[in-house]
């Protein structure tokens, strides 16, 4: 007790003391932080660090420090893509202030995330784009590569349809593989996720939602990627989702809704042209029986086929996020819902997504934690996509119903039974197959970044990550359905697991030694990578129409995957101007024998800033130039399946049986196998320039490339009797890649009221086989690519000295007024004869150039944009024009009538000439992507943070090529069967409070 009559009058005047200091503190300063147009900037970072006080702009740009003495001070706001502002303000009370910032494009000391750490734009070695949310692509966005498309040199992204969620085909500088993958590899937040297919979803990226994505980087020369070592052949995509920030709760909401319609339809003939065909060229007989003519068949409707099996549809997007700040640690948490019709009628695609991200900061800031969790559900119906070449073949004089005992839908019928030789009715494919898919994704993970108390220049960073998905669906067709004839209805099921753990941890050092002008940036590490899936498929069930019958035979693959790898970077600056990095990764994967595990993956680069130097350093006219040179070596595998190094055995078919008793069995034959296979290894050579004008007002990059890859897989020939088979698949290929990349941007108007920017890239890219066999062979080829119609025919090939996937045909003959003539080709090795001699290598579907041009044209609270895309030198083979396109497939040997497109006029060929090059079409196309108008109405209410933004978008706006085929970009470069890509009218609707 006296104790504590001793410390009353202390205490006393502790609390007299704290009051008064409180009292001083009761000042503060809050404003407004606007960009060039005057509109608000949430998220804008405002620092006054003379307190060591900090804050973040809320979503109307709003933001207030308390505790704050009466004085002078200086104000610094920083945001990604604007000028860092530094703002005096004198403190008198309670101040209230507004804070104008401008736009930096060029932004050299904007932090860009690489592997395994981040660096300022102005020290990177590699080459490396980054596009933020704010340039992203805008409408409706399924998936997340669609975000960049068009807006990074060197990046193809080619849709694989206009299926809801069908994903793109990505290619970097071109890709470098053969029969390996050519996709890259993509990390999310320090996770690489899985490309796997996941069975029953769309595409494996379908399941990540684009609104969660802040920015994505694109890593494309080796010494930017050679840190990620067997992965990296083809580039790598670094996806950083939105994380919270410090201040208030900011609750944004947005809703894209959209209207979609066909865009365009294949030009095939109308029921009065397939009649006036009929009645000129089918009077005659199709099976012998003179009452049995083509004539007899024709129907009496005018059925547009596709018109039949597309529709117009209506889609939603709605996405609503919280992020702020609780007991200071910053959160985000986010949920979202897609529901996405298709233009084919039954088709559509849901998505449920939701993310939590949690930032605290422990330790006085020397431990930082970064936690995030995704996860979505998907529910897909599938529509049949065979309906789509049925309706562009199907007869139009018949009509979609009939009265038969094929659920009332009009069927070729041969005797009792459908005609196995004609197609089905299209309608009917669809209404009678119900094909529903189920997807379950989560990945995230938890980083830990620890900075020693006693070195606090060295990091510990501890990465844990998953990447979990499961997969499941059922096919049912009844058994009246005709496209289900010889099965008599079918049920099947399947589910597929995969399961993938991230382990890395790693070191970083950063020194700056002013003395010696020099800065140091070291960084060392090790992961362990687990990757497992599971598929199992239940064979189909068939119905008689009374009972279900099946065998109780249930397959079930187990594959795993286990790398390990140790990997280290050191970069050195000297005097600001100098930078040398280097890399070495080295990795051990299960995929290879013991003996060939191993692979190793250096890398080193070197930058002159000259813009540092002293006779640059005052220009009025440079703001930057840069010279970037590197080499590196990087690694592929994906083309090799587990354990392919070892022997496996497969079931022979039902004619190869054994008999033990009353059971048969199957015999196991060994497949062709090679112990040594290894790693295919990509070495690149890459120079650099980084150019500014006019402080940035123009700015952009040029880029020259050289890739050569070697111990491409590739399946040759080889002595009967010395392996399983007479064709191996083996490390023997080589190619090489030549590029040339450049980008420019330029802000052509940038005043108070009125801003307007443009972008532009362009990339050249050249691949070409040098070597396929084990002992040189320059005749050498090897098929890369089968079409429809006829049996076994391919039209792609790779060859010496040859694009990949080039077209193998004959040199068509024309007559004198142009037209082909049938069956009539040029004799190139001159013996006389026309054979598969005179085939010849003939274009291919790469693109030789590739273009994007973006623009930004800004008043006041309004915004105009437009993005479009070009390719140069990619052809295609028109395989509808070859299957469909002659006289025997409108008068069918089958004993019916098909429809053909419109090119049957061009040829009137008899039968199908499936190798003749005049079916190899430029396909060079200009498209504009995307055309929209947005307004930014600021804040709504003047005592309430409440801000709205409205945009509208057109995307697929239209197509300018030579090619009259339904669409001149493909990913296979063979057009049939294509998914049209609708043109889509968005209107978007932007909340935030």
């Amino acid at each position: 007790m006296k104790v504590f009559y001793l410390l009353k009058p202390c205490l006393l005047l502790l609390i007299l003391l704290t009051a008064i200091t409180v009292q001083a503190q009761t000042s503060s300063i809050a404003g407004t932080v606007l960009d060039e147009t005057g509109q608000p900037l949430p998220g804008a970072s405002v620092q006054i660090k003379s307190v060591n006080k900090s804050t973040f702009t809320d979503a109307v740009g709003k933001f207030r420090i308390t505790g704050m003495t009466n004085g002078p001070v200086i104000i610094t706001v920083s945001y990604i893509g604007y000028q860092t502002l530094e703002q005096p303000a004198t403190i008198s009370g309670n101040t209230v202030i507004s804070i104008s910032v401008k736009p930096d494009a060029q932004n050299l000391n904007e932090i860009v995330v690489i592997g395994y750490g981040a660096v300022q734009k102005k020290d990177l070695t590699g080459s490396i784009t980054t596009v933020g949310s704010k340039d992203f692509q805008k409408g409706s966005i399924t998936t997340p590569e669609q975000l960049i498309q068009g807006k990074v040199a060197g990046v193809n992204i080619t849709s694989n349809s206009g299926q809801p969620g069908g994903g793109s085909v990505i290619r970097i500088r071109g890709g470098a593989s053969l029969n390996a993958s050519n996709d890259p590899l993509i990390v999310i937040d320090g996770v690489p996720f899985s490309g796997n297919t996941i069975g029953n979803a769309p595409s494996p990226l379908a399941l990540v939602n684009p609104d969660d994505i802040e920015t994505m980087t694109v890593l494309k020369d080796a010494n930017a990627t050679a840190i990620y070592g067997s992965r990296a052949s083809n580039g790598v995509i670094l996806i950083t989702t939105k994380k919270g920030k410090s201040g208030a709760p900011v609750i944004n909401f947005s809703s894209n809704n959209s209207y979609e319609t066909v865009a365009r339809k294949v030009n095939v003939l109308s029921a009065g042209q397939i009649r006036d065909y009929v009645n000129q060229n089918g009077n005659r007989s199709y099976d012998d029986d003179p009452a049995h003519t083509y004539i007899s068949l024709l129907g009496g409707a005018n059925t547009d086929w596709q018109n039949e099996i597309y529709r117009n549809t209506f889609s939603t997007d709605n996405n609503l996020s919280i992020s702020g700040d609780f007991k200071g640690v910053p959160y985000r948490i986010s949920g979202g819902y897609l529901d996405k019709q298709g233009l084919l009628i039954t088709d559509g695609f849901n998505r449920a997504t939701g993310g939590i991200s949690l930032s605290p900061k422990l330790f006085n800031d020397h431990l930082k934690i970064d936690l995030n969790l995704k996860g979505s559900l998907t529910e897909a119906h599938f529509a049949n996509g065979g309906s789509i070449g049925a309706a562009i073949q199907f007869d139009p004089t018949q009509s979609v119903n009939a009265s038969n005992q094929f659920g009332n839908y009009f069927e070729w019928i041969q005797g009792a039974v459908p005609n196995p030789n004609a197609p089905r009715n299209p309608v009917a494919l669809i209404r009678l197959q119900d094909n529903n898919g189920n997807t379950e994704r989560s990945f995230g993970n938890l980083k830990m970044d620890y900075s020693f108390h006693f070195l606090p220049e060295l990091h510990a960073n501890l990465n844990l990550g998953y990447d979990v998905s499961k997969g499941y669906g059922m096919i049912r067709v009844p058994e009246y359905a005709a496209q289900s004839a010889s099965t008599q209805g079918s049920i099947s099921r399947s589910l597929g697991t995969q399961n993938n753990k991230v382990s890395e941890f790693y070191l970083n050092y950063v020194k700056d030694v002013k003395g010696i002008k020099s800065k140091f940036d070291v960084t060392t590490g090790y992961g362990y990578y687990d990757n497992s899936s599971t598929t199992f498929n239940i064979p189909t069930f068939r119905g008689n129409g009374v009972d279900l019958i099946t065998t109780p035979v249930f397959p079930f693959g187990l594959e795993r995957e286990k790398l390990l790898s140790y990997y280290g970077r050191f970069i050195y600056t000297l005097a600001d101007n100098y930078i040398l990095s280097a890399t070495m990764r080295a990795d051990a994967s299960s995929r290879f024998s013991e003996d060939n595990r191993w692979g190793y993956f250096p890398s080193i680069g070197f930058t002159w800033r000259a813009i540092g130097e002293s006779f640059l350093r005052d220009s009025k006219v440079v703001s930057d130039l840069k010279i970037r040179l590197s080499y590196g070596e990087t690694g592929n595998k994906d083309g090799i399946g587990n354990y392919n190094y070892l022997s496996k055995y497969y079931a022979n078919s039902n004619q190869g049986q054994y008999q033990i008793g009353n059971t048969f069995y199957n015999y196991y034959t060994p497949a062709a196998y090679d112990p040594d296979l290894k790693w295919e290894t990509t070495t690149t050579y890459n120079a650099g320039l980084d150019y500014g004008f006019f402080n940035g007002r123009i700015y952009g990059s040029v880029d020259a490339y050289y890739k050569k890859t070697k111990d491409l897989l590739s399946t040759v020939d080889i002595p009967s009797g010395t392996n399983f088979n007479n064709r191996l698949l083996t490390n023997v290929g080589n190619m090489e890649v030549k590029g040339l990349e450049a980008s420019i941007n330029f802000s052509a108007i940038r005043t108070e009221n009125v801003n307007w920017d443009f972008g532009f890239n362009m990339a050249y890219n050249n691949r070409e086989v040098t070597n396929l066999s084990l002992n040189p062979d320059p005749n050498f080829i090897i098929d890369a690519g089968g079409i429809t119609g006829g049996t076994g025919i391919n039209i792609k090939y790779n060859a010496i000295n040859h694009v990949p996937g080039s077209f193998y045909v004959y040199k068509q003959v024309y007559n004198e007024n142009g037209m082909p003539l049938e069956g009539v080709y040029e004799d190139l090795d001159g013996n006389g004869i026309i054979n598969t001699g005179d085939q010849y290598f003939y274009k291919a579907p790469d693109p030789k150039f590739t273009f994007g041009f973006n623009t930004s044209f800004n008043v006041k609270k309004w915004t105009i944009s437009t993005v479009l895309r070009a390719n140069l030198g990619n052809y295609v083979y028109d395989n509808v024009s070859s299957n469909f396109g002659v006289r025997s497939n409108i008068l069918s040997p089958s004993g019916i009538i098909n429809n053909a497109n419109s090119d049957i006029y061009n040829t009137n060929f008899t039968n199908n000439q499936y190798l003749s090059d005049y079916y190899i079409k430029n396909a060079s196309f200009l498209k504009m992507d995307n055309a929209g108008i947005a307004y930014n109405a600021g804040q709504l209410f003047k005592d309430r943070a409440t801000t709205l933004r409205i945009s509208a978008n057109v995307q697929n706006v239209f197509v300018i090529s030579k090619y009259k085929g339904l669409d001149p970009e493909l990913p296979t470069g063979i057009d049939f069967n294509l998914y049209p890509r609708p043109r889509t009218y968005t209107l978007g609707l932007n909340v935030g409070f």
